[in-house]
């Protein structure tokens, strides 16, 4: 009768379980000895190549630096000898959710070619940067109770709206009480153009000077500041017997545009037009156009209204000064003084 195999050799762990027939040799525990190395293996190469791994006795850990004596090891760490941060300022760690570091106030520097918003032109002023994104804008003069009841003339305050009827700027003007009321709409004025901030983005300009055709040296002339104290344009009046005429200058007071307007500056029911053309006046640009607001309001006010078109790729500085133009328009030709209005109120009643 052949003789039997014997039985599989079976391991036990702690306890006395048994492990599976084919789970292996078990680990070590006693003495610390962990799991035995591989036969052959004379441990971790060293820098040198040499097979010396424990590390020699002797062995104080890591090394620093010469001179750097003021690093506090642990205790029963080796005695080494890194150097602490001194007191300069150390620069902090991001937290979840804030600015990187690095760049101006914290902020990385946006890489080249980021997606965003674009960038605005080199040469706009700022708080001008809506004017580069648009084609038309609409100005809106408020009515003041005050001056269509008494006669008494207040501070011209103006609307500036895109096609949608949203508000974009806000123009105020800064006249004093006797100026307003002595000299009418010949008066001098500075006007205050300001954003949905009460920021001032531009200041308007108008000094006193004559507007007939008898003095063709003293025109009138608006000067446009993006921002205040920094010219960027002129509205000049152009000598002409019967059409009004305007040139829109820049900086350096060289014509870049002309305005001309219709010689009846009276149209019932209907929008008066002033075109723009280029310097030479053969090309059409634009132009302004004084739009009608209602019988009531056209005779017992003079609150106008405007709408104002330009190239969309038009410079920046040359549409604010094509819509300084028309502020000087609507004072010249619009705006009806006390006594006109409340001569044509009795008149009427």
């Amino acid at each position: 009768m052949p003789d039997k195999p014997p039985p599989p050799e079976v391991h036990t762990g702690q306890g006395g379980t048994p492990y599976p027939a084919n789970y292996g040799a078990p680990y070590p525990t006693g003495g610390n000895q962990g799991y035995p190395p591989q036969p052959g293996y004379q441990g971790y190469p060293a820098a040198d190549g040499s097979q010396n791994y424990p590390p020699p006795g002797g062995y104080q850990g890591y090394q620093p630096p010469a001179g750097n004596q003021n690093y506090q090891p642990q205790a029963g760490y080796p005695n080494a000898g890194y150097m602490q941060p001194s007191g300069d300022a150390i620069a902090m760690q991001p937290l979840p959710g804030g600015p990187p570091g690095g760049g101006a106030a914290g902020w990385a520097p946006a890489p080249q070619g980021a997606p965003g918003p674009p960038a605005p032109p080199a040469n706009c002023p700022p708080g001008l940067e809506y004017l580069t994104q648009i084609d038309q804008l609409l100005v809106k003069q408020k009515i003041e109770a005050i001056e269509a009841f008494t006669g008494f003339e207040t501070n011209n305050k103006y609307e500036i709206k895109n096609t949608m009827n949203q508000r974009v700027y806000v123009a105020v003007e800064d006249t004093c009480c006797c100026t307003r009321n002595c000299c009418g709409s010949a008066r001098p004025f500075d006007m205050k153009i300001m954003d949905n901030h009460k920021k001032e983005v531009m200041h308007l300009s108008r000094p006193l000077r004559c507007s007939t055709c008898c003095f063709p040296c003293c025109l009138q002339k608006l000067i446009v500041e993006a921002p205040k104290g920094s010219v960027i344009g002129y509205v000049r009046q152009a000598w002409s017997c019967f059409h009004p005429r305007y040139k829109i200058n820049d900086a350096s007071d060289h014509t870049l545009l002309r305005v001309k307007g219709p010689c009846c500056r009276c149209n019932m029911c209907g929008d008066i037009e002033f075109e723009i053309t280029s310097a030479d006046g053969e090309t059409h640009v634009g132009e302004i156009t004084k739009q009608w607001s209602g019988l009531g309001k056209e005779i017992f006010t003079d609150a106008d209204n405007f709408g104002v078109t330009f190239p969309l790729d038009l410079d920046t500085k040359t549409k604010a000064t094509v819509l300084g133009a028309v502020f000087l328009i609507d004072f010249m030709y619009f705006e009806h003084d006390s006594g006109d209005v409340k001569k044509e109120a009795k008149r009427l009643t």
